[in-house]
């Protein structure tokens, strides 16, 4: 299967779509007002120490406060015995080296580690381990044991660290293995003197860009081009690529159409889509995907989609068809934490056996790690998808002003009786001569027409008049009601 990747960069943001057979799998954007931090290491102080919730609270200078849980507290490799308290591990005031291991979301800071890993090419380092562990994306043992000792050899006896080998090094030559060694070790030894004179709260290291990320982490042997569409920052990549990824460079390409490159291969209308909640299937049924705090709830529904044979059949096509389509839904949206999917009730075990085989093989193509816990009891499948940056929604959307993000507004008539109750409550409470309602022009509709017999009511209740005036407020729901 073929890919290409499309970079769209300008001063505000960098937007990268993974494409395959000319269709969208993953939209990443970065802007350069909120760069993700996750892999950035810093020298930082310990805030506040949580016996309770065996967690500290560690200053980067950020915002807020970063997390820190004893159970990412590096230590030595020994048996399995619980990890030692935090309040006999870290003190307040204290200065460490962490990493981020998460993006601050939503409300929550970064969450930290202090076993620090520093991303290759094809190898990630951990200066403060000494083993060699392989991607388990690689499954062949004999290919593993092969690349465990090929790495051993280069490393030889007396080099101190540890080193993970990642997916992409399954056919990688030794000297490209060399040159990464050679990279992250130089580049520990800069941050560790960096760190001598540094006075927390500080950055030491800050991650690739997503530009420079897409040169190390998605290319792939597959990779047919890589097209950016500034001339500025396709020079720049294409120097990272010669020093760190020479395997990426004959890819690299500069377009220079007058078609932006997202309309072009319609990435914009994909983006577009992804923010709905409605996914329509080509068969003629749909996802309805609800992002909450908590969870992503995912409900497959068959709509128009009759089908040719018994209705068994048309359940089951239709759920076949929504497994591909959730598995790219989660990568497109990025999509992470608690995930619940809801296929179309199925009563034979076969067609149960065959969706979740399906729905399994598609979450394989998925970079993120996902833990699948098949059909429960009610008929759902969970799934929970590792979640390390801001979902897609959450980037280039926020809550509605109007509805506060319930999705839902009180109908004109609710707020007409609101402001009714409003008026009888007030008129109890001071002794006015005159009541003025400033509300939406639909509410004030409705005062003039199906309501001025309520309106009329109340005003002859009171026994004192009631005038109206429209507002220039969006929201249907807010009003004011004076009194002189």
């Amino acid at each position: 299967m073929t890919n290409q990747i499309l970079v769209n960069i300008t001063p505000q943001e960098t937007r990268v779509a993974i494409m395959e057979l000319g269709v969208p799998q993953e939209i990443h954007v970065e802007r350069s007002s909120a760069r993700g931090i996750v892999g950035n290491l810093y020298w930082g102080r310990v805030a506040r120490i949580l016996p309770g919730m065996q967690s500290a609270f560690v200053d980067l200078g950020l915002e807020r406060a970063a997390f820190l849980h004893v159970g990412d507290i590096w230590a030595p490799r020994r048996t399995d015995n619980p990890p030692t308290p935090i309040e006999k591990t870290l003190f307040e005031g204290q200065k460490l080296m962490v990493q981020v291991i998460k993006d601050p979301i939503g409300t929550k800071g970064a969450r930290l580690s202090t076993q620090i890993s520093i991303a290759g090419r094809y190898l990630v380092y951990l200066p403060q381990e000494n083993h060699i562990g392989i991607s388990q994306r690689i499954e062949s043992e004999d290919e593993r044991q092969t690349l465990r000792q090929r790495l051993q050899n280069l490393l030889g006896d007396q080099f101190a660290g540890g080193f993970i080998v990642r997916t992409v090094a399954e056919s990688t030559s030794d000297e490209e293995l060399r040159r990464d060694i050679g990279y992250l070790t130089r580049l520990w030894e800069e941050l560790q003197n960096a760190s001598v004179q540094a006075k927390p709260p500080q950055l030491l290291y800050q991650d690739l860009s997503l530009a420079q990320r897409v040169i190390r982490d998605f290319v792939m042997d597959d990779t047919d081009h890589i097209l950016v569409d500034s001339r500025e920052n396709h020079l720049k990549l294409a120097e990272f690529a010669e020093h760190y990824s020479p395997q990426a460079l004959p890819h690299l390409e500069h377009y220079s159409g007058a078609r932006p490159l997202f309309d072009l291969y319609g990435v914009e209308e994909e983006i577009e889509k992804a923010l709905a909640r409605r996914v329509n299937l080509k068969s003629g049924g749909y996802l309805i995907i609800d992002q909450t705090e908590a969870m992503t709830t995912i409900d497959i529904n068959t709509g128009g989609f009759v089908g040719h044979s018994n209705f068994s059949e048309t359940v089951f096509k239709t759920n076949l068809e929504a497994a591909q389509a959730v598995a790219r839904q989660l990568r497109l949206r990025n999509l992470g934490g608690i995930i619940i999917v809801d296929f179309i009730d199925m009563d034979e075990e076969p067609h149960r056996q065959a969706i979740l085989d399906e729905f399994r093989k598609a979450l394989s193509l998925d970079r993120t790690r996902i833990t699948l816990n098949g059909f429960t009891s009610l008929g759902l499948i969970e799934l929970t998808r590792k979640r390390t940056r801001e979902s897609l929604a959450h980037v280039l959307c926020e809550p509605c002003p109007c509805c506060k993000g319930s999705a839902q507004l009180k109908t004109p008539q609710t707020v007409c009786y609101e402001i009714l109750r409003e008026i009888v409550r007030a008129s109890r409470q001071y002794s006015a001569r005159e009541f003025r309602i400033i509300a939406h022009p639909l509410v004030i509709d409705l005062f003039l027409d199906e309501e001025s017999q309520s309106l009329a009511g109340v005003s002859d209740f009171i026994g004192k008049p009631i005038t109206l005036q429209t507002s220039a407020e969006p929201n249907q729901e807010q009003y004011d009601v004076i009194f002189t």
